[in-house]
């Protein structure tokens, strides 16, 4: 049972880092919005593809965009975040309550 406990730890503290990481990809796609970056430099492509996707979709959900500013990465970063304070700690619990 100890594999398991392991694995869900580890998975957990994963989980934890991927997160962390796509809010600092999110912040940093927000940041270069605010500046006239060149659309084909390979950073900014990249931020470009790898935020779009889920940006776009809450988008669609919740249209908000007053006076020109996307609202879309505060939010995305509000949903990393309730990630991060809900999934990660409640799969430590599960980890630890199986061991």
């Amino acid at each position: 049972m100890f594999v398991v406990n392991n694995f869900m730890m580890a998975l957990a503290q994963l989980i934890d880092f991927l997160l962390s990481a796509y809010m600092w990809v999110v912040i940093g796609r927000a940041v270069i919005s605010w500046v006239n970056a060149d659309p084909f430099n390979p950073v900014v492509r990249f931020l470009y593809d790898i935020t779009e996707p889920l940006l776009s979709r809450i988008r669609q959900w919740i249209p908000i965009s007053m006076g020109g500013i996307d609202f879309s990465p505060m939010i995305l970063i509000l949903v990393i975040m309730f990630l991060q304070s809900f999934l990660v700690p409640t799969l430590k619990q599960m980890a630890r309550a199986m061991g």
